[in-house]
């Protein structure tokens, strides 16, 4: 097995916790006033690019300690109490009111900050061409405090067993200046998609699966990884046996030394879930093999497909609860998409494509087309439609603080080991905050 390591938490710049949904008439300074605070900490927080221009159905996270709730009607002290965790003693004492108090409806009730877990969390990586784009790198710097991994995408492997490894660049510096561990992504990637036949060879020809393992354990001693992680998808029905007997054979040998295994699952809901994508990932097996698993919960919107929410929060829970049905809890981490797709109507197979975009310009794409953000309370996802200026109908679906706050709950509710984010490069400044507000994220220092 590999060796003991401490785990060390951390957590950066001021907690954020509120989440405020912008409504008609609203100003940052009567916003920040209602929560003392400031209008620069909001912008400068949210990276607000336009403070006198805000979108009607915006989400803002407000920097403060704790949060306030707004008192509903019929909501006691002890109903509150228990919806956050909290006694009526600490409501009361930190609220300066008497325990019986009748609380006036609207009444900003302050709730204390509550203790924080431990998480893993991971964000994927994507250099293209021959070097590291200055974007990505920022972003990096950005994410990196935290990240427990930093995935670089891919280390894509060749029919004779080589590698074709990605631009590092200053990826390892960068990782290192936050105690972050740059893992070794492994794919099955040829020709930018996923190779079916390439998989059916790096598993079941036994010389170039020999020359693969080694070539693995060269590569990451030469960069120093400690975390292997393989995205092999599109794999043949025929061979899921083959490649759960490669990922026992690559753990034994990866624990010999001291390193890490991980692998992404498509996201089933059962064992006898149809279809190419599925059928050669068994969580069972799997789960039983590797450290962790990194379940790749998104994508039911795709470029390729009809406007809907990228990860739903129905779709995801399904996937979560079959998974803790076969393996442990502390092995699983949720995928989660940093990005949602900006899709011309009326959908047709085939094309146009949807854009992916990050959700601040989702924001900036309503700001100036004046549209308000709208919010599906089913998937758990914000989105809205416009015209453009060819007048081309669109309809947008991404991610804000909203929607990364109920893939939170679910994690804590769940009681899953963490979260991998695909992928780093477009803004979402929100996810960051939260994530760091709601939990600590581990840090793997060996002994």
């Amino acid at each position: 097995m590999h060796p003991p390591h401490k785990l060390v938490a951390i957590t950066k710049g001021a907690f954020i916790i509120q989440i405020y949904v912008v409504k008609r008439g609203d100003t940052l300074s009567a916003i920040a006033m209602r929560y003392k605070t400031t209008a620069s900490e909001i912008i400068r927080t949210n990276e607000i690019e336009t403070p006198n221009d805000l979108v009607i159905g915006q989400t803002i996270v407000i920097p403060i300690r704790g949060q306030f709730y707004e008192v509903k009607q019929n909501d006691t002290l002890y109903k509150i109490g228990q919806r956050f965790q909290v006694s009526v003693a600490e409501l009361a004492r930190v609220n300066r009111i008497q325990p019986e108090a009748i609380l006036p409806i609207r009444f900003l009730l302050y709730i204390p900050e509550r203790p924080k877990r431990d998480i893993l969390s991971k964000a994927y990586i994507e250099p293209r061409g021959n070097q590291v784009s200055e974007n990505l790198k920022q972003a990096a710097r950005e994410a990196s405090p935290y990240l427990t991994f930093l995935g670089a995408f891919s280390f894509q492997a060749q029919r004779d067993g080589t590698l074709r490894e990605p631009p590092l660049d200053q990826l390892p510096q960068i990782a290192a200046q936050s105690q972050t561990e740059l893992s070794m992504v492994v794919t099955n990637l040829e020709d930018e998609k996923f190779s079916d036949e390439l998989g059916r060879i790096l598993l079941t020809n036994q010389s170039v699966k020999t020359t693969f393992l080694n070539e693995i354990v060269r590569v990451a001693k030469k960069y120093q990884f400690k975390e292997i992680h393989f995205d092999f998808e599109y794999l043949r029905p025929a061979d899921k046996d083959a490649y759960i007997q490669f990922l026992r054979e690559a753990t034994a040998r990866f624990h010999q030394e001291g390193w890490m295994i991980s692998a992404a699952l498509a996201p089933k809901t059962s064992s006898e879930q149809k279809g190419k994508w599925y059928e050669a990932h068994d969580y069972e097996a799997i789960g039983n093999i590797v450290d962790q698993v990194v379940l790749m919960t998104y994508e039911w919107g795709y470029s390729g497909g009809p406007a809907q929410a990228v990860s739903p929060i129905g779709p995801v829970r399904q996937v979560i609860e079959y998974a803790l049905t076969v393996m442990p809890a502390n092995k699983i981490m949720m995928g989660q998409n940093l990005y949602g797709y900006d899709w011309t109507l009326p959908y047709v197979q085939g094309g146009p494509f949807a854009k992916a975009i990050s959700p601040q310009q989702a924001i900036a794409i309503a700001r100036d087309h004046n549209v308000s953000i709208l919010y599906d309370e089913t998937a758990q996802a914000p989105y809205f439609r416009y015209t453009d200026d060819n007048n081309k109908q669109h309809e947008v679906w991404f991610e804000d603080a909203r929607s990364i706050q109920a893939k939170f709950n679910l994690i804590k509710e769940l009681n899953i080991n963490g979260i991998a984010y695909w992928k780093l490069g477009l803004s979402f400044p929100q996810n960051w905050l939260l994530l760091s507000d709601q939990f600590n994220i581990e840090k793997r220092m060996t002994s």
